[in-house]
């Protein structure tokens, strides 16, 4: 008999709402000091320009960077100020 310690235990109790909460810890913030704006890399490798707007992350833009743009990345903490899902 298996223990409930077993990785295909753990595997198959883990619910999708924490997988996804894990990918979404992946996120790295970014100052764009070239444009003035905030940068998420989000943990598929894709960027997004987040608007000045209440709720950013729902607003959120795609962005492409360009040889003039000077990303600098910023500490986790100030994730929640933008309204990142954590």
């Amino acid at each position: 008999m298996e223990s409930d310690d077993s990785p295909q235990c753990r595997v198959e109790s883990v619910d999708k709402r924490e997988i996804v909460g894990i990918a979404e810890k992946l996120m790295k913030l970014y100052a764009d000091r070239s444009g003035g704006r905030w940068i998420v890399l989000d943990s598929e490798g894709d960027f997004w320009e987040l608007p000045a707007v209440e709720n950013p992350w729902e607003n959120r833009q795609p962005f492409q960077p360009t040889d003039e743009t000077e990303l600098e990345p910023v500490p986790g903490h100030y994730k929640h100020l933008l309204g990142l899902p954590l």
